[in-house]
């Protein structure tokens, strides 16, 4: 049985890229690792292989890489003013 690792992307926009969440998050050092991660057929969201770099990705999605991470996108706390 696979153990997961869990995190979790804090959203302070309406949606971020798929390519830009896979490096905010560190499991991409670089563009070119998050493209190569997704041509690889290595990135799922919501349960469904994922082939657009572009993806935009929204509060609730969650995105599986590699079989072994799971992040989960939820929104950022709100500031008090």
């Amino acid at each position: 049985m696979v153990e997961w690792i869990e995190e979790r992307m804090e959203l302070k926009t309406p949606f971020i890229d798929l390519l830009q969440l896979l490096k905010a998050t560190g499991n991409a050092v670089t563009g070119g690792d998050a493209k190569a991660a997704v041509e690889q057929g290595k990135v799922r969201v919501n349960g469904a292989l994922e082939n657009r770099k572009r993806r935009k990705l929204y509060v609730g999605d969650c995105i599986e890489l590699d079989g072994r991470i799971r992040i989960r996108v939820i929104e950022a706390p709100k500031a008090d003013k």
